[in-house]
This record gives structure tokens, C-alpha cells and sequence, in this order.
């Protein structure tokens, strides 16, 4: 079977013929108000002849009432069964196979047409998992075959057995086609819980990343301003170290508005002149590269989360004193010599591992032998095209 049939009524697997149908329990199944009026009149060509059947028999007798008895319990069944759809899946079942039971023993009982049996076979239909609904139906068809074949009436009636088939199959497709609907609904509620929750993890990642950035940098070079007054009393260099933080908080905030409407991009080389400028405050020799054309352009944006938190990291946590980086065409890598011991992923490592593996790249960090960190990003190259096979062009009409 072709895989677009396989999932034409959503039975593309095992566990799809078992399982229960899938459906809002508040909505699952016909109105309880309504179904009994429009069931009556699903009724009334089945009852109006088989009460005027019963009626024209010249006695009552034992027979009479229990087929009687038979045929308003069947149809009172029909009526009842949407009470049934918020039961338990025995409960659903047995319901169903007694309704085909009483179907059957009504066409056996009264004479009546095999065509009674569809109101059985429908219930179950709608009311039971794919597989206990062929099972059951097929059994009942074939049940009613075989009683048929022992009055004698399988010749005359049998056009009607066929046509409860035919239709029982068009009910079946519309009921799992109505389950599929029903899967997709549940499918599209959550991927749209799943985009609510990772737009919220996207802004929280590149807050984390911005903010705690930007609010290390600000605590430093705060710092750096009083302790030159404190010191040397220098005042020039407090007050352009003070100018330094106000711009820094314009551009954090400017930031934090791009980061929240998505609009907002991270450039490589202004991470490292940021960097330069927040380990110079924090009195922290930087080996930092003065370019970044040697950086394949589509990972710059990645490789400029990378440079960033990883300075936020060393300003805060490192204590160390010299910081090296190094770039490559995919790759990134940042050292220091801190006292880093055990390295336990925080928010912003794990964030800096979705961004990588959402650009098909890798973080590593390990410990340095002298002591320190080493973190490393790198994103495969791309594999290159096979080149189109050249052609060789010939001398027209043939001639050397």
C-alpha cells in the first residue's frame, strides 16, 4: 500500500486500529438533546412496518412478546448509545456487541429484513476502535448470512446484506476520517503550545545572553570608575569610563527591543571590540584577532553569541588573568588561564548549544591542564558540489 493510502483515514499504524477515538470528551459523539429526535426518525422505517407485523397477529403469545421485546429494545439502544461515548472503552465494546446481538436476534425473531442490522453495525462503528469495529461487524454480516441460509431467505434478501456492507464501509471510512480531523486538531493545539514555548525560550535565551552581557560589562566598568576616584582621583578617566556605561546601556536597551520583536542581529566583530573594551576594564590582558574576514560570514552571527558569553563567563565566574582567542573559517575557540574546576552547563552554555545545534555545530568546553577553560564552537563546512561533467565540443557536420 502506498504510504499517502496508508494515511489517507490516519490507520497508519498498529496502535491506531486499537486505540480509543481521539476527541474533545466534551463534544465527543451525537448531542444527547438532539440525537433522540433524529433518532426516531432514523427509527421509523425499521418500527412502522415491524409494530404493524406484530400488530396483525391474531393472539398474543410468548413468541410475539419477546420479539416484541427484541425489536423496542434494539431500537431503544439506538437511540441511547451517544449516553455511551464517554464510558470506558469495555463498556463501549459491550454495549456494541450486545446491540449487533439483539440486531441479530431481532432478524431471527421477527423475519424481519437484514437490512435492521445497520443500525448495529453503525453504532459500532462510531463507538469503537477500528479493529473491534471490523471484528464485530464482519461477524454480525456474516451471523446474518448464515440465518439467512437457514430460512431460506438468502436468495431474496441478499441484495440487502450486501447493501448493509456497502454502507457499513462508507460509515467506517467517514468515522475514522472523523478521528483523523480530530488528530489534527489535537496535532495543531500542540504546535501551537510548542511555538508558544519556544518563542518564550527564544526571547529568554537572548535576554540571558544580552542582558548578562551587557550588565557585566556596565558592574565592571562601574567598578573600574569608582575605584579611580577612590585612588587616584582621577576624574577625566572616571567620567569617560561613566560615558562608556551610559552608552552601554543605551545600546542594552535598544537591544533588548530588537531581541524581543526578532529583529535583532549579532556581529563578530563588534562582540570583539566589545570584548576588548570589557576585559580592559576588567584589567584582563586580551589576545584578541583584530579582524574577522578569515570567519565564513554565514557563522559570524552564531560565532558572535559564542564570543559573547563566553566573555560574560570569564568576567564573572574565571577570576582569570590573560584571555586568548582564536577564529577559524568554522570554528571558534576561547581560553583563559582562570581557576575553572568542574564545568556545569548554566543557561547560557545550554543555550549556546541549541544555537549551534540549530546551525548543525558543536560547543565543547573542557578543563585546561594549567588551570582555565577552553571553550570551542565549531559548524561543519558544507560538503562541496559535484562539479558538472565538461563536454567537449565536436566539429559540425563531421569533418576532422
Amino acid at each position: 500500500m502506498a504510504e499517502s493510502e496508508r494515511h489517507r483515514f490516519g490507520l497508519n499504524s498498529r496502535e491506531a486500529w486499537w486505540e480509543d477515538p481521539l476527541a474533545d470528551p466534551e463534544r465527543n459523539g451525537p448531542d444527547r438533546m438532539r440525537w433522540p429526535l433524529m433518532g426516531v426518525v432514523f427509527l421509523l422505517p425499521f418500527l412502522i412496518p415491524v409494530t404493524k407485523s406484530l400488530a396483525a397477529k391474531p393472539e398474543v403469545t410468548v413468541q410475539l412478546v419477546v420479539t416484541g421485546a427484541l425489536v423496542y429494545a434494539y431500537a431503544l439502544c439506538y437511540l441511547l448509545f451517544p449516553f455511551v461515548f464517554r464510558r470506558s472503552r469495555r463498556v463501549k465494546l459491550g454495549f456494541g456487541i450486545g446491540m449487533n446481538v439483539l440486531g441479530l436476534a431481532t432478524v431471527a425473531a421477527s423475519g424481519a429484513s437484514p437490512f435492521i442490522l445497520l443500525y448495529g453495525t453503525a453504532v459500532m462503528v462510531f463507538l469503537t476502535p477500528a479493529a473491534w469495529a471490523v471484528i464485530v461487524d464482519v461477524a454480525t454480516l456474516l451471523t446474518g448470512a448464515v440465518l439467512l441460509l437457514v430460512a431460506g431467505k438468502l436468495g431474496d434478501d441478499y441484495g440487502d446484506l450486501v447493501t448493509v456492507a456497502s454502507v457499513t464501509l462508507a460509515m467506517f471510512f467517514m468515522a475514522n476520517l472523523i478521528r483523523a480531523v480530530r488528530r489534527l486538531e489535537l496535532a495543531n493545539k500542540e504546535i501551537a503550545t510548542l511555538a508558544v514555548a519556544n518563542e518564550r525560550q527564544r526571547v529568554a535565551r537572548d535576554l540571558h545572553d544580552l542582558l548578562g552581557h551587557s550588565l557585566t560589562t556596565i558592574t565592571v566598568k562601574a567598578g573600574l570608575a569608582r575605584r579611580v576616584l577612590e585612588s587616584a582621583g582621577d576624574i577625566p578617566r572616571a567620567v569617560e569610563e561613566i560615558r562608556e556605561v551610559e552608552g552601554l546601556t543605551r545600546s542594552a536597551l535598544s537591544d533588548v527591543r530588537a531581541t524581543v520583536s526578532e529583529y535583532r542581529e549579532v556581529s563578530l566583530s563588534a562582540e570583539l571590540v566589545g570584548a576588548r573594551a570589557a576585559l580592559r576594564a576588567a584589567e584582563i590582558d586580551a589576545e584578541l584577532p583584530h579582524a574577522v574576514d578569515n570567519v565564513r560570514p554565514e557563522f559570524q552571527n552564531t560565532f558572535g553569541y559564542v564570543l559573547r558569553e563566553a566573555v560574560t563567563n570569564v568576567l564573572r565566574h574565571s577570576g582569570a588573568r590573560q584571555v586568548k582567542v582564536r577564529l577559524g573559517g568554522n570554528w571558534l575557540e576561547i581560553e583563559d588561564d582562570g581557576t575553572a574546576g568542574e564545568v556545569v552547563p548554566g543557561n547560557g552554555l545550554r543555550g549556546l548549544t541549541e544555537r549551534l545545534a540549530a546551525a548543525g555545530g558543536t560547543l565543547r568546553t573542557s578543563a585546561r591542564p594549567g588551570g582555565g577553560l577552553l571553550v570551542r564552537a565549531e559548524i561543519p563546512l558544507p560538503e562541496p558540489r559535484a562539479a558538472a561533467p565538461a563536454v567537449r565540443a565536436e566539429p559540425a557536420g563531421g569533418l576532422a
